[in-house]
């Protein structure tokens, strides 16, 4: 399948952000509905400083006949992680039992079979509120709903769901208090470490992160016909590669903010802006390659990949840290044309919203 940048935005623009938009107003309008105020003060804000996680996700329904259902799956998914993210950044327990209960939506939500949990037991047992009008529950049945429709699901479930095992681990060990964090995150690398000997335990973390893998096996599923060898590579390109620069990504621009605020930053454990430039390119470039190995199969992995560039280095964040200015400035004279492109889109995109919001005189 043929698919040029420009082809590629104009379809995301007209065709996909449109449900992506009408997916999130309906779960807002859900959310709106939580008796419990900090729980709806959460999802909604979950919802509005995170769309563009949702925007993103959905770039996989762009090469399939069946937009509108994998959208309203991303849609889904997307939210209960978000939501999830943000009442664990702020739980004043810091109980890795509740963000594990928590995150058993996650993993409720792309198991068929498995019966529903109460996911603010824990909560509930310490005595918080924890009343949502099931809006976490309804945002699991319809990943649950939407799932059911993809006709190659049973060949890509087992590898969801490690992923989304993965990316439970990682939000019960980062949310937990400051002076255990580091020590749970090395010895869980250590249990994985002789799969991915290339990567540093950090590394690994921000790799475990990404959803972004777990969509590209939903858009296959969706696939009428699946080969099991394409799976395979999609497989090997997005863990721990794809999925690495995509969380690194987050992290570099990010950088100040964590600093400022001591939040944790797996860039801030490179030990040079030299050293981080080097390790960050080199991921890139692994990514790329790994994308171009699938471009048989779909472009869209690569235009992934060059998108992530683009959109994050041109975050305007990125200008207020001068060791950061210059890892990004590096990425991005070494990156492909057509994230160079995607660069500038990101940029017009974002200057006409900071254009939209501001006050007329």
């Amino acid at each position: 399948m043929k698919l040029s940048t420009w082809k590629f935005l104009f379809q995301i623009q007209n065709r996909i952000l449109p449900v992506v938009h009408k997916e999130l107003d309906f779960w807002k309008q859900q959310a709106l509905r939580i008796p419990d105020p900090e729980l709806r003060h959460q999802a909604l804000e979950s919802i509005r400083n995170k769309t563009f996680h949702c925007e993103g996700g959905s770039i996989y329904a762009v090469t399939t006949t069946a937009a509108e259902s994998l959208i309203q799956l991303i849609a889904a998914f997307q939210t209960i992680s978000d939501y999830l993210d943000n009442l664990c950044d702020r739980s004043t327990s810091l109980d890795p039992e509740d963000f594990h209960c928590l995150h058993q939506s996650m993993l409720d939500a792309v198991s068929l079979m498995t019966p529903l949990h109460d996911y603010y037991q824990v909560r509930r047992l310490s005595g918080e509120p924890c009343e949502d009008d099931g809006y976490l529950e309804k945002l699991v049945r319809t990943c649950r709903k939407q799932i059911s429709k993809l006709p190659n699901y049973h060949l890509v479930e087992g590898q969801i769901f490690e992923w989304v095992s993965l990316y439970r681990d990682l939000q019960v060990h980062k949310h937990v208090h400051p002076k255990d964090r580091e020590q749970r995150l090395i010895q869980w690398w250590e249990a994985h470490q002789s799969r991915f000997p290339e990567l540093r335990w950090y590394e690994f973390a921000a790799a475990t992160g990404s959803t972004l893998g777990i969509f590209a096996l939903f858009s296959v599923a969706a696939q009428a016909s699946a080969a099991k060898d394409s799976i395979s590579r999609l497989q090997q390109a997005y863990f721990p590669w794809i999925a690495a620069t995509h969380i690194l990504l987050d992290y570099l621009v990010d950088y100040e903010e964590d600093q400022i605020g001591g939040d944790l930053n797996f860039v801030a454990y490179y030990s040079s802006q030299e050293e981080a430039s080097k390790r960050l390119h080199w991921i890139a470039e692994r990514s790329r390659q790994e994308a171009g190995l699938m471009f048989d199969l779909s472009p869209i992995h690569s235009i992934a990949v060059d998108g992530l560039l683009g959109l994050y280095l041109s975050d305007g964040k990125v200008k207020r840290h001068s060791s950061i200015r210059q890892i990004a400035k590096s990425l991005l004279r070494e990156s492909s044309i057509r994230s160079k492109i995607f660069y500038l889109y990101s940029k017009w995109i974002r200057g006409k919203e900071v254009r939209m919001q501001l006050p007329r005189v």
